[in-house]
């Protein structure tokens, strides 16, 4: 069957629970327009939220939310912030640890895509998407550019199937 068959059942099981998990040791609920902008844009897609967290940029936060989230409703799993490569980015590095099966095309499309709108250094960015416990998981840079790429180019297109496909 084609993708376009894939996504065709994928949409007849309805709207994705997702959750919005933001890593930032500056942001508040109240700044946070990553969160802001998936909000309307899952809800605009006919998807729904179905958690939000905002933690600090610590491994054992960024597990332990993990482990949280994916004891819940969401079958995807939207993770923005810490995937630079400063010391205090440790969202990948938690979050690859935990990783089932990765999708590596996932990130490669986003560092070619971000390539298009900052030069070479979308080379800095360690995006990364995989499957842990039946949930899809999804790691973008935090800014807000970058979550926007994310969403129009990559998730959104595919969410559907990518849930469907985690689980059929």
């Amino acid at each position: 069957m084609s993708s376009e068959g894939h996504k065709a059942l994928a949409a007849a099981r309805g709207p994705v629970a997702v959750a919005i998990v933001t890593v930032s040791d500056t942001r508040t609920p109240e700044t946070d327009v990553n969160a802001g902008y998936l909000r309307e844009q899952i809800a605009a897609a006919g998807h729904r939220v179905a958690d939000y967290r905002l933690i600090k940029d610590e491994p054992d936060q960024i597990a332990g939310v993990l482990d949280e989230l994916v004891a819940g409703e969401a079958r995807v799993i939207l993770f923005n912030g810490g995937t630079g490569i400063s010391p205090r980015d440790t969202t990948h590095d938690a979050l690859t640890r935990k990783l089932e099966k990765t999708l590596t095309g996932f990130g490669e499309l986003f560092r070619m895509l971000s390539y298009e709108q900052v030069g070479a250094a979308a080379m800095l960015s360690r995006a990364v998407a995989g499957v842990y416990r039946g949930r899809v998981i999804i790691s973008t840079p935090g800014s807000p550019a970058a979550v926007q790429l994310a969403w129009e180019k990559l998730i959104a297109p595919e969410l559907g199937h990518l849930a469907w496909e985690v689980v059929r």
